[in-house]
């Protein structure tokens, strides 16, 4: 959805003093935060925001106070490229493969806590409501440059717009990766048939007169790139591979022997013939002005408003349509194509998950400069057998590898909020290897290292260098980037123009919280 301020990122700080009910604690005035209303906002901008300890509900961005908050919450995120499969993960996978092959629906409680309810961000549904924001659209626009104060404006050139109806598509069985152990290969003997073979005579060692015994990885290896052979072409996430590009892909996939399997070896999977179900992962973006976002906001948001109630307990008009739009599709975040970044550009997406044809779950996320940031995971309750937010997690890991190949930087899939206090917020350390945030230096420290500290207090500085000290701190005030009057400037400049009590001090708190960089890089909106 395109905001105000072609490129620029123009926000409202709001501040944040007064407490409000805790999701996790449920302390009724004990959750504290800082809190800004984005007009429009950069994905770039918003990388380094989250790498500050800011995250976004909707177009409200938050930081919680995290030495005086009831339950810290740490921002955490997951090294994709590095990422280990638990025995947990590897059954997750598995049981959805089982499911779309066979059909079973065997309802198993999962054994861990899933990736399903963020319930951070239910909370943050709340504070989106709190402080949106009422300042018209025409105050928002730059109107002019203040030359004889050499106030430069904001480049007005935005990224590319991307094609309408881009939609990426994942089939289950996108990479031919067999592995039905329950199909029979050629070569071996069937598991519901007794073979009997008489043994050579002594002295004669092997049967000539038969074929050499050959490795059932091997035979499944050769049916996977005979099968590549005869599909001129697959589909991987939206963009088209060549057959003999996934020749080589396998060919190379297991350089060495006993290499342990990839994530990449559970999710792409072939599925037989006669598979009972067809999953598909449908990539579209946050915008009423693509095609296919369009068409199947209905669906959606009935889902939505479904899972809302039977997860969280939502009455029906705490989750309808607006709420819906105003929590998980508004989005502050300007869509950009650039030539070194993934065909899908950056911005904010729905990954749709398709099960023969209907939407059974849908994951919000953020695609920026360095990661994936996962916003929200929201599914049918009827399936929650398939522990869906486990199962999306792994899928959004895989996700994050394959837009590396084309976006280098881009490496990382943020988790939202670590929350250690809380023991049903814990599950997000189990995505290893994964780091959380330092909440005084913003250094990121692995998790390992953390965890310890944290079973002796729930606010933690992580960086143990004593003299280390947050080096994007603000340090000259004046350099603020302000917009008053539709005119951009330094806040030096806007504190002399200013009539009234000084604001300063609600500034420098906002410029302490974004950091330098960012707060010469973005609008604070003054009226």
């Amino acid at each position: 959805m395109a905001a105000a301020g072609g490129s620029a990122t123009i926000v409202e700080y709001f501040g944040g003093e007064d407490g409000y009910r805790c999701g996790y604690c449920k302390n009724e005035t004990g959750n504290l935060s800082h809190g800004m209303w984005a007009h429009s906002m950069t994905v770039q901008d918003y990388q380094d925001l989250i790498d500050r300890g800011w995250r976004r509900s909707g177009k409200y961005v938050y930081k919680p106070i995290m030495n005086q908050t009831c339950c810290p919450q740490y921002t955490i995120r997951c090294q994709a490229l590095h990422f280990q499969t638990s025995k947990s993960h590897k059954k997750v996978l598995k049981k959805m493969l089982k499911f779309l092959s066979k059909g079973d629906a065997s309802k198993v409680v999962s054994e861990e806590e899933p990736m399903d309810s963020h319930i951070e961000d239910v909370v943050a549904c709340d504070l989106a409501y709190k402080g949106e924001s009422h300042v018209s659209q025409s105050e928002l626009t730059p109107l002019s440059v203040d030359h004889t104060e050499r106030v430069e404006n904001e480049d007005q050139h935005t990224g590319e717009k991307k094609e309408e109806g881009n939609v990426q598509k994942v089939e289950s069985d996108s990479l031919q990766l067999h592995a039905d152990k329950e199909t029979p290969v050629p070569g071996e003997p069937s598991h519901s048939a007794k073979v009997v073979h008489a043994p050579p005579k002594p002295g004669k060692g092997a049967d000539l007169s038969k074929p050499l015994c050959r490795k059932a990885k091997d035979i499944r290896k050769e049916r996977k790139l005979q099968k590549l052979l005869q599909n001129q072409t697959c589909t991987v996430e939206g963009s088209q591979l060549q057959a003999a590009d996934q020749v080589f892909l396998l060919q190379n996939s297991k350089s060495k022997t006993n290499q342990p399997k990839t994530i990449e070896d559970f999710v792409f999977v072939s599925l037989p013939d006669d598979a009972q179900h067809k999953l598909e992962v449908r990539l579209v973006p946050a915008s009423f002005e693509d095609p296919q976002f369009k068409s199947s906001f209905n669906q959606s948001a009935t889902l939505f408003a479904k899972y809302q109630m039977a997860i969280h307990k939502d009455t029906p008009s705490e989750c309808g349509e607006n709420e819906f739009t105003r929590f998980l599709c508004d989005s502050p975040l300007e869509a950009e194509n650039v030539p070194n970044g993934p065909e899908c550009g950056y911005g904010s997406f729905h990954q749709q998950y398709w099960l023969d044809g209907k939407i059974i779950a849908v994951g919000v996320i953020d695609i920026l400069p360095y990661c994936v940031s996962s916003v929200y995971l929201y599914y049918d309750p009827d399936y929650s057998f398939l522990s869906l937010g486990v199962y999306s997690a792994l899928r959004e890991i895989t996700f994050t590898r394959q837009l590396h190949e084309k976006a280098p930087d881009l490496c990382f899939y943020y988790m939202g909020f670590y929350i250690h206090s809380c023991p049903k917020m814990r599950y997000k350390g189990q995505y290893r290897p994964s780091d959380l945030l330092c909440p005084e230096t913003y250094v990121w420290t692995p998790i390992e290292q953390c965890l310890p500290l944290l079973e002796h207090s729930k606010y933690c500085r992580f960086n143990q260098d004593g003299k280390a000290v947050d080096e994007g701190r603000i340090k000259e005030l004046g350099r603020v980037r302000v917009l008053h009057k539709r005119t951009v400037m330094p806040y030096s400049v806007y504190k002399k123009r200013r009539k009234g009590p000084s604001d300063e001090a609600s500034v420098q708190q906002y410029a302490s919280l974004v950091g330098q960089t960012c707060s010469e890089r973005m609008l604070l909106f003054r009226s």
